[in-house]
């Protein structure tokens, strides 16, 4: 069972040990780790502490996601203008 409130993205990047993640259901959430074990956990304690900081500023809280999931993909390439 996910043990989060929320989905998680985690991204490889050309580093083999720095992975970034970020929930698209809790907006500003993000960090990094390093391993796909660490940035799960580090979610599942920075997530609560991000709401937490959500409504000690008044700030709205998003629902929990009902059917959270975690997708690990590769880092994404920034197009260059």
């Amino acid at each position: 069972m996910i043990g989060l409130e929320y989905s998680l993205m985690i991204e490889a990047t050309e580093e083999p040990d720095y992975f970034g993640f970020y929930s698209p259901d809790l907006k500003g959430f993000t960090k990094i780790g390093h391993s796909v074990e660490d940035c799960i956990y580090q979610a599942k304690w920075g997530m609560k502490e991000h709401i937490h900081l959500l409504k000690e500023q008044g700030l709205p809280i998003p629902p929990p996601n009902p059917d959270p999931k975690i997708i690990v993909q590769n880092q994404e390439k920034l197009a260059v203008a």
